[in-house]
């Protein structure tokens, strides 16, 4: 079964990958843009729908809302709450529709999603998943235009 949704901890995310938006401060909003981009270029390449959750309560007022959509959506908590509640309550609620991935390195939180059925894998591996899909798109890409080009040249 394909997955319905993957919810992503953005701050664990980014925290586990220096290389992006290097010489940021992890929380700030070049590095959450840099992830945003990152996941939407992931969501281009396999289709699945993210959704991406940041801590939020303490964010200084008039921080600008990132643009979301529904394959790639952001979400923030707010005063009282945090990204894990988030997660969690998406997690359970989504997995009665199907397949449902959550990534956090918060080993409390994979229990807790693990615990009613849901998926959950590090932000390691999920970065190696990134990966892949990418390779696999240019690989994709080279074949499709390498086939244009000979139809291309055929239609001369």
């Amino acid at each position: 079964m394909p997955l319905l949704r993957i919810l992503v901890d953005g701050y664990s995310l980014l925290h586990a990958w220096p290389e992006l938006a290097e010489g940021r401060a992890r929380h700030s909003a070049a590095a959450r843009e840099a992830l945003i981009h990152e996941l939407t270029q992931y969501h281009d390449a396999t289709g699945t729908p993210v959704t991406i959750f940041f801590d939020g309560a303490g964010a200084p007022v008039g921080t600008p809302q990132t643009h979301s959509t529904r394959e790639v959506e952001v979400l923030y908590s707010r005063a009282g709450q945090t990204a894990d509640d988030m997660i969690e309550r998406a997690a359970y609620r989504l997995s009665q529709l199907g397949e449902v991935l959550v990534i956090t390195n918060d080993f409390a939180e994979r229990d807790t999603v693990n615990s009613f059925g849901g998926m959950a894998q590090s932000c390691e591996n999920f970065l190696r998943m990134m990966g892949a899909a990418g390779r696999d798109m240019a690989l994709e890409l080279k074949e499709h235009n390498r086939r244009e080009r000979a139809r291309f040249k055929q239609s001369r």
